[in-house]
Order: structure tokens, then C-alpha cells, then sequence
């Protein structure tokens, strides 16, 4: 415990600057998604925050913003004229109090389809962030493709059992078409633990076998332990490999597909968690993706670029779900009251509120112990 509190006090210097630069950038542009649409509807903003607590620095602009950056960097706010706080809970005493002005620039006022498309602007604005960067990282670097070929099977592992040799080559998993020994832990990881189809070329000939993975304690490419569901193959080092170069539109085409798949491998990994297919010590807190920006770190800026775009979809995604406190919840809420033709009851928004703070906080502990475990902590 004492080394790792050692390693993680000797990283500090050199992990914090990256840490902040990632986490602000992913914070900025998920606010300023709020902000914009907000602004475009004539909503009153009166905070643009990075970071919570008491304010380092900031200013007001000429429409009496408070623009400003906070001490606890894990996140931000906009505060909207009409919100009690920074989770965009309207405050209906406030609203009592309101001239006929002040109510045209208060959100709580504004019609239901303003409001949602609000709330909805920062999760798609990580989106497009992360579009953006994965748009610009794949002209700048291509694509590069790792033959789908197995250079070692782990003793005992499912691809032994189900027959999978040295030099096999890999074309297919179900219906899913090979090229590129990376798709191979993709598809694997999210799996369930359901059997696979595995196509092979062997000696000439194709075959297919029948695999099914198993939840196992593995190192990633950081180097960091955790849960994923394998079937122990290792691609041969003397595979080809190539590199693929892209225009303007196929790299913004390979990165919405990879915006995508971020989105659909977490939603399916996130199911499996639920279910026990999967480990829930894969998610990581504010101390997990701290330390990972420091590992990202020393392979360069472009690698820390990718994992701003991956945090940006994983945080945009998260704030979707439908949890009150986050956007999702108040997409939830106007989804109700668009049905029923009046907002829900204070008490009952009161009540999802309290829930809602319960689950998120629940959820920081979860990831927080998972943080410490995995620096060896616990």
C-alpha cells in the first residue's frame, strides 16, 4: 500500500496537467452545448462553471454571465435564470417572485421541446467533440490493421478447448467479417459469455469452431488489472500490418462509425453488469481515469487526444441516462410532462432528485473503491 501510494505521489506532477487538460476540455464542450442552445432559445444564463465548489477566477461578460473556474475539477454547470442550484432544479419560490421579463428568460418558462433540447445539447455536444478529434486523428495517422492471425493460445483456455491453433487466421465471429485482429477483444469483451462462431482458414481451409469466452482477471494494454471476457489468444507478431490513409470524408465517416461503437459497446457492457457477464470493477471514477490520463500520457499528445474522445462519448452517453440530477433525468421529466400536459408535482420532482443524488453518489463510491483496488490501495 505504501508503494502505491509512493507511485501515485511521484506521477502527480506529470499525470494532473493532463488530467485537467482532459477532463476540462470534456466538461467545457458538454456546458457549452447547454449554453448555446440555451442562449439560441433566450434563456438567461447566470454561471458557466468548470468545476465545483468555491471560485479561482472568473469574469462576467456583457449578458451578465458569471464565467468561472472552480476548485473540484471532476465536472461543471451552467446555471439558467429560474434554477434553485447547479443541478437545474427550477426554483419555484423564485418563480413567484418573477417579473414578466425575468420569466421570458427563465428556463422553467420556456415551452417543453425548448427545455429537452436544452438538456439534450450537452451530451451531443461530447459527441460532436469526440467526432471531431476522431475525424482529425484519423487524417493524421490512419488507421493501422493487425492481421487477424493467432500466434498463441493460453493452455486451457476456451480457444484451446474449442480447437484454435497457432497460425489460424481468423475471418469471421458469427456474422460479424474479420479483418483486423483489434475486432477480435471488441467483439469478445461484449459478448456475455454467449457461445461464438468462429470462422478459421487453416492450411487452405476454412473451418469454424465454436468458442465460448470466459469472464477472466487480465491486464489491458496500460497495464491495469480488471475483468473482461476472453478466450486466451494472442495475435503473432510476424502478422502483417498495414496502414490505412483517409480523405476528409472517409475519416469523418470512420469516425462516426467509432463514435458509434463506443456507444454500443458501452450500453452493451453496461447490460452485461446488470445481468453478471460482466465485472462492474471495469468502471473507473475520477481517480481511475486520472491515472489512465497519466499512462495515455507518455505515448503522446495524439493518444491523449483519442482518449479525450473516448471519455467525451462515455461521459455524453452516461448523462443520458435517465437518472434525475443528470440529463437524462430531465429529458425523462419533459418526456412526462409532454405526456401528461403538465410537469410533474414538486414533491415527485423533489423525490426523484433525492433518488437521483443517491444513485450518483452510490455510483462515485463504487467507482472510487474500484480506483483504489486497482492502484493497490485496498
Amino acid at each position: 500500500m505504501l508503494e502505491a501510494i509512493r507511485g501515485l505521489i511521484a506521477w502527480t506532477p506529470m499525470g494532473l496537467p493532463a488530467f485537467l487538460f482532459v477532463i476540462t476540455l470534456v466538461v467545457f464542450f458538454h456546458e457549452l452545448g447547454h449554453f448555446l442552445v440555451a442562449r439560441h432559445f433566450g434563456v438567461k444564463v447566470d454561471v458557466f462553471s468548470i468545476g465545483f465548489g468555491k471560485e479561482i477566477v472568473g469574469f462576467n461578460d456583457k449578458h451578465g454571465t458569471r464565467w468561472k473556474l472552480s476548485w473540484l475539477p471532476i465536472g461543471g454547470y451552467v446555471k439558467f435564470a429560474g434554477d434553485a442550484d447547479a443541478s437545474s432544479k427550477p426554483d419555484s419560490e423564485a418563480a413567484l417572485r418573477m417579473t414578466a421579463e425575468e420569466r421570458a428568460g427563465a428556463l422553467m418558462f420556456k415551452p417543453v421541446g425548448q427545455r429537452a433540447a436544452v438538456a439534450a445539447a450537452g451530451p451531443f455536444a461530447n459527441f460532436l467533440l469526440a467526432i471531431v478529434l476522431l475525424t482529425g486523428i484519423t487524417m493524421y495517422g490512419g488507421h493501422v490493421v493487425v492481421a487477424p492471425v493467432v500466434g498463441q493460445v493460453n493452455p486451457g483456455s476456451p480457444a484451446a478447448q474449442a480447437g484454435i491453433k497457432p497460425g489460424d487466421l481468423v475471418t469471421r465471429i458469427d456474422s460479424t467479417p474479420i479483418r483486423d485482429f483489434q475486432q477480435l477483444p471488441e467483439i469478445i469483451s461484449v459478448s456475455g459469455g454467449e457461445t461464438l462462431a468462429v470462422g478459421l482458414k487453416r492450411a487452405g481451409h476454412d473451418l469454424t469452431v465454436q468458442v465460448t469466452p470466459k469472464l477472466t482477471k487480465v491486464r489491458d494494454v496500460l497495464g491495469n488489472m480488471g475483468s473482461q471476457m476472453v478466450i486466451g489468444v494472442r495475435p503473432d507478431p510476424k502478422a502483417a500490418v498495414t496502414r490505412e490513409h483517409y480523405g476528409p470524408v472517409g475519416a469523418l465517416t470512420a469516425a462516426c462509425s467509432e463514435t458509434w461503437n463506443i456507444i454500443k459497446t458501452t450500453i452493451l457492457g453496461i447490460g452485461q453488469m446488470i445481468t453478471g457477464h460482466a465485472s462492474a470493477d471495469q468502471l473507473r471514477g475520477p481517480v481511475g481515469i486520472a491515472n489512465m490520463t497519466r499512462q495515455v500520457a507518455g505515448f503522446g499528445f495524439l493518444p491523449l487526444l483519442n482518449l479525450v474522445a473516448i471519455l467525451s462519448v462515455s461521459i455524453g452517453l452516461a448523462n443520458l441516462f435517465p437518472i434525475p440530477l443528470l440529463d437524462g433525468g430531465h429529458l425523462l421529466y419533459y418526456a412526462v410532462e409532454a405526456v401528461l400536459g403538465r410537469p410533474l408535482g414538486e414533491r415527485a420532482q423533489d423525490v426523484g432528485f433525492r433518488l437521483g443524488l443517491v444513485l450518483v453518489l452510490g455510483l462515485m463510491l463504487l467507482t472510487t473503491w474500484n480506483d483504489l483496488v486497482r492502484l493497490n490501495l485496498f
